[in-house]
């Protein structure tokens, strides 16, 4: 069995939940795992105006990912920030060249599942999942979320990202605020679960 984590990252906030995903992932017996991320679209320029250039050599080392090669996976975990409570353009980019996959019913049946950030705690976390979920639907995946068999999103005793969509993270206003251990602990339950799902599934 194998599972694809792929994601876009501005200042590091979802490759550290990507990460975290991983490990969960990696949990599950004769699983293997593979993060990707997908190719920038903005210029060298404005990514060092927004600042993004420093910290996006964190991951510089992580292959770029192409649409064809989903179809070679069981699970597939995506990852965003959001932007206006919806993916960000890097992300829906990729989407839209898998164009071809859909038309050959590529994906169908595979299993899915999104995470996210976002600067503010009202920021667009849920709205953007279920964009995302929208778009794995059309593709015919198996929509797997983070449900509250993970207790850390029941408490409110600290900020903290974590619905039942998918893991997130709160990342401040200028990207100051790390992901939480909470917050790293519901990533590692979704790529635990979602694998789990996939071995299931993927059982003849």
């Amino acid at each position: 069995m194998k599972t694809l984590i792929v994601f876009y990252s501005t200042y590091g906030h979802i490759y550290k939940l990507a990460e975290a995903i991983a490990e969960g992932a990696r949990e599950v017996e004769g699983n293997e795992v593979v993060i990707k991320r997908v190719p920038e679209t903005l210029s060298r320029e404005i990514l060092d105006k927004t600042g993004a250039t420093g910290a996006q050599k964190a991951f510089e080392h992580v292959p770029v990912a192409t649409p064809e090669e989903l179809a070679e996976y069981d699970a597939i975990i995506f990852g965003t920030p959001t932007r206006y409570g919806n993916l960000c353009g890097q992300m829906q980019a990729f989407m839209d060249s898998t164009g071809g996959l859909w038309a050959r019913g590529a994906l169908v049946g595979k299993v899915g599942s999104a995470f996210v950030s976002t600067a503010t705690q009202h920021g667009g976390q849920e709205t953007t999942l279920r964009a995302f979920h929208t778009e794995l639907l059309h593709h015919g995946f198996v929509i797997v979320g983070l449900p509250y068999a993970w207790q850390g999103q029941m408490g409110h005793e600290e900020v903290t990202g974590g619905t039942p969509y998918g893991a997130s993270t709160v990342a401040g206003g200028q990207g100051e605020r790390n992901p939480s251990a909470n917050e790293l602990e519901g990533a590692r339950f979704q790529g635990r679960h979602t694998a789990e799902i996939a071995k299931k599934l993927s059982v003849k």
